[in-house]
């Protein structure tokens, strides 16, 4: 991939960059198999790539400059490096990264100086969909400018006419966190529908989504295949986000619950269902509730015949292992972001053996990756 940052040393997020994609892959290939292989030799699926630019569904930007000259993108220190064309994301999202820089500048609203700690606005954070429509956030200190964003909607929305859902996130610390606690909505719609495999899942603004849509699409498909393959009668997606294993394999014949801890992750999974017409209980339902991974077991009747786990890069609790491997489940699907903590889970769950493995590169330039294992019982 060209990118005229890179070659002018203004931004090196993309570590990888000036390595063949071909052998990115191959690296990533070789060291998940080095940490998987000794807990069981599973068989490995050709390794899913991705598009080398336009993949990126999100941008998240860092507000810099001064009133009237925002810059939109990363941090130099305490300067501000403007990235609106950064070739990861696509061109609906790269638009929308322009006509926001011009609406700041319009409107005067005041970006956050990190150096001396004053301002407002900290950050601009764009989802797209495979559709184009999007999602805009504003990170601010403070609701002290809040007002100037809800006078001048009609400008946004005549600069980024695509953007169905539009929200204010309040961040009041100086620290190296994106997010506050309070998001407040300032369009009637609340959810983005991001369509993967012909499914239009729900994500609200503080819904965390995979940034690759179109890998994505590929790792959902390769988990329905198992699970169709092993034909469960009842599954558990734990840390199911907004619903997107669990409504994949959603079947008449089978009962399946998804548990997140996220209560917006678990408001936009049950719009998608009651949208695709699934049922709440019995044969063919799709349930959703508001729970730690780690409590699940305790806090739901009975045991699935297969369970699905996708955990942060912390991987599982160490109370969540000892369950599975003492239950009844006959299968699992682990998706992973990190290797390491895949490889001390499956250490800790040793009566469920790897069998077949899959990388899916959701993230080309970089060291990051998502590995997906199939795991039966012995």
């Amino acid at each position: 991939m060209e990118c005229g940052y890179y070659d002018r040393d203004l931004c090196h997020s993309c570590t990888a960059i000036e390595v063949a994609y071909g052998r990115q892959l191959e690296r990533k290939q070789e060291l998940v198999r080095g940490l998987v292989d000794p807990l069981g030799s599973p068989r490995w699926l050709a390794p899913v790539a991705s598009a080398e630019a336009g993949f990126r569904n999100k941008a998240k930007m860092v507000v810099a400059g001064e009133v009237g000259a925002p810059t939109l993108g990363i941090l130099d220190g305490t300067r501000g490096t403007d990235l609106r064309d950064c070739p990861l994301y696509p061109a609906p999202v790269t638009r929308a990264l322009h006509a926001l820089g011009e609406f700041i500048s319009r409107v005067r609203l005041l970006p956050y100086d990190v150096a001396k700690r004053r301002g407002e606005l900290k950050h601009v954070v764009v989802t797209g969909s495979p559709e184009g429509r999007l999602m805009v956030r504003f990170m601010l200190r403070s609701t002290r400018q809040l007002p100037k964003i809800r006078e001048n909607m009609d400008l946004l929305h005549e600069l980024v006419p695509a953007a169905d859902v539009v929200s204010v996130n309040l961040q009041p610390e100086h620290k190296a966190v994106i997010e506050g606690p309070e998001e407040i909505l300032l369009t009637e719609r609340s959810e983005l529908v991001m369509t993967v495999n012909g499914i239009g899942l729900r994500v609200r603004p503080r819904s965390f989504f995979q940034t690759n849509t179109a890998v994505t699409e590929r790792l959902y498909a390769q988990v329905a295949e198992w699970v169709s393959a092993a034909d469960p009668v009842s599954v558990w997606d734990l840390y199911c986000g907004v619903g997107g294993f669990a409504l994949h394999v959603a079947d008449p014949a089978r009962e399946v619950v998804g548990t997140e801890i996220s209560p917006e992750a678990v408001a936009s999974a049950r719009d998608t269902a009651r949208a695709m017409g699934l049922p709440e209980a019995g044969p063919g339902s799709v349930r959703f509730l508001a729970d730690d991974a780690a409590a699940t077991p305790a806090d739901l009747p009975g045991t699935p015949e297969l369970a699905i786990v996708n955990p942060p890069r912390r991987g599982l609790d160490a109370s969540l292992c000892a369950w599975l491997e003492g239950s009844a489940v006959g299968h699992a699907v682990y998706s992973s972001c990190n290797a390491k903590t895949l490889a001390r889970d499956l250490r800790r769950m040793p009566s469920l053996r790897p069998v077949e493995a899959r990388l899916l590169d959701m993230f080309p330039h970089t060291g990051h990756y998502e590995a997906a294992v199939l795991l039966r019982r012995d």
